[in-house]
């Protein structure tokens, strides 16, 4: 494999660990667990694996040796910094005992069901060190979910003589973790799993997850990106940018870059639902601020937008919902596109149909249709950005006639996604994934399984943050999915009376009038701790440091 000149010298950086992960680590067990919601439910389906107790470790005296081989799994979307939650795991059981070998399952789940695998030797793991992607061994949506899966999946466990499975994921992969450590805890197959918390979208985060791996770099690399925008906006002070950024579930991205580059608008889901606004209260409230700035001779600005907004708006809301249990029906599996299209409609309540009607053919066609694994309508296929900026040139036309715009109006459409999930991780997510490897090692050393890997107290210097894990069954209530409910991880959406919400309102206005622009430049890998180390600033104004 070829490296770059920033690659040869990255992998030389050794990632620094929580004084508890340093030498010899001591088991401190807390209180017993409960899930956060629908308690009876979950501890009926997970007998095996709910209640127990949080861990933490802690300086020790003495090394667990005993022998055990490890597979790895990387689920579901890239995020900077997993190849150093393996390679952390790597060193961390070779260090236990020299003879522990990682089996790596090739493109996600799917790979442990197929028997698809390799073992990452420190020839690997030296050649991935710090570095982004998830190209060591790849990943893949494939759910863990069926008796047969689990059962084809023991077949390669037993061959290579596995003790435990380690699955890097998000929300979904993490819960798909907990229903395989179930089966093979009631089983009594004596095979851990263990959980890592990934996820650049950052809503997988609660009172023991402080943030997911990859949402840092992710933040970081969007956030250079929409600052070189601001400077161009600046520069040539003719154009209005829209840019849409990940977040399907949640608008932590829009709002940490929005904290980092202080655009003149950023739109946040989790409020839109809360004001229960319309499709059209948006975009009046964005005409309305290009008319504020167009008044002071401003016709350029930039608007930050999250992937999953139109799915926030409560009508659209609405709409969906209907429509993904109408869509789960089976007799709609085998039917033509234009076909199903006509069912759905036929089958929404007159409330709904009329959303569905006054939505642009494109978008409307787009929410009846394609369904990604998890059931979820597609949001990032729909043009927002552009959806969006054509509304508000119309909007802007009729205030034109009004009288109460007299500027010029031209946008420009940006998506960042993929640009972010590969980045070359920064120092925390390169210390962060290290920890959270280091710890899954040690919470199978300790015979755990149905856990989740977590590092705390992340704004400190990284000696002295607190590694441990949770209990997978801690984190999970029952939700809709498909048409059923299901047990599932909790997705933690922004609060709007959180601190880093607070501190986006109490600026906005000055922002959206003003030209307020920061620009943060690229990731920094070496010089002051105060520029490299430092952690987002929805972190910092969550913990207040």
């Amino acid at each position: 494999m070829e490296k770059s000149l920033l690659q040869i010298e990255r992998a030389a950086y050794l990632p620094k660990l929580p004084k508890g992960l340093q030498g010899a680590v001591k088991v401190k067990e807390g209180e017993p667990t409960q899930s956060v919601g629908n308690q009876e439910e979950i501890k009926k389906l997970f007998p095996n694996t709910y209640g127990m107790p949080l861990v933490e470790f802690v300086p020790g005296e003495e090394v667990n040796a005993k022998k055990m081989n490890v597979g790895v799994i990387l689920s579901g979307g890239q995020a900077p910094g997993g190849h150093n939650v393996i390679t952390g795991l790597f060193d961390a059981i070779k260090k236990l005992n020299p003879e522990n070998r990682l089996f790596g399952f090739i493109l996600g789940p799917g790979g442990l069901v197929d028997h698809k695998y390799m073992e990452i030797t420190a020839e690997i793991a030296d050649n991935y060190r710090n570095t982004g992607g998830f190209d060591m061994i790849g990943s893949g949506r494939t759910k863990l979910e069926k008796v047969e899966q689990f059962e084809k999946g023991l077949e390669i466990i037993r061959e290579l003589d596995i003790k435990a499975i380690v699955i890097i994921g998000g929300d979904d992969s993490n819960t798909n973790a907990c229903v395989l450590a179930e089966y093979y805890a009631a089983k009594q197959y004596g095979v851990q799993v263990i959980g890592c918390p990934k996820t650049i979208d950052g809503d997988l985060k609660n009172s023991q997850i402080e943030t997911s791996f990859g949402f840092d770099t992710a933040c970081k690399t969007y956030s250079e990106l929409i600052g070189n925008i601001e400077r161009d906006c600046n520069s040539a002070r003719k154009y209005w940018h829209f840019i849409k950024v990940m977040g399907r579930s949640a608008s932590h991205i829009a709002l940490e870059c929005a904290l980092q580059t202080q655009p003149n608008i950023c739109l946040i889901s989790e409020e839109v639902e809360a004001k229960e606004q319309s499709l059209d209260d948006i975009v009046s409230y964005i005409a309305e601020k290009v008319a504020d700035r167009a008044a002071d001779g401003n016709n350029f600005g930039t608007v930050i937008i999250p992937e999953g907004l139109i799915e926030f708006i409560p009508a659209i809301k609405k709409l969906i919902a209907q429509l993904n249990d109408v869509l789960a029906l089976p007799e709609v599996k085998d039917m033509g596109r234009s076909e199903q299209i006509d069912f759905a409609k036929s089958h929404l309540t007159e409330e709904n149909l009329a959303v569905f009607n006054s939505l642009p053919t494109s978008v409307a066609r787009q929410l009846a249709l394609d369904r990604d694994p998890h059931g979820n309508v597609q949001v990032s296929l729909i043009e927002t950005e552009k959806l969006l900026s054509t509304m508000v040139a119309q909007k802007l036309e009729k205030m034109k006639k009004d009288g109460r715009y007299t500027g010029k109006f031209a946008a420009q459409h940006h998506f960042f996604g993929y640009e972010g999930r590969c980045a070359a991780p920064s120092n925390f997510d390169a210390d962060y994934c290290y920890a959270l490897g280091t710890s899954a090692a040690q919470l199978i050393a300790a015979g755990k399984t149905g856990y989740m890997a977590i590092v705390k107290n992340t704004t400190a210097p990284s000696d002295e943050w607190v590694a441990g894990g949770v209990p997978i069954t801690m984190m999970m209530n029952m939700e809709r999915r498909n048409g059923e409910m299901k047990p599932v991880i909790r997705k933690a959406l922004v609060e709007l009376d959180g601190a880093p919400f607070k501190a986006f309102a109490a600026q906005r206005d000055k922002w959206a009038r003003e030209t307020c622009y920061v620009y943060p430049g690229p990731i920094q890998y070496w010089g002051p701790s105060t520029v490299c180390d430092r952690p987002t600033c929805t972190l910092a104004l969550e913990q207040q440091k």
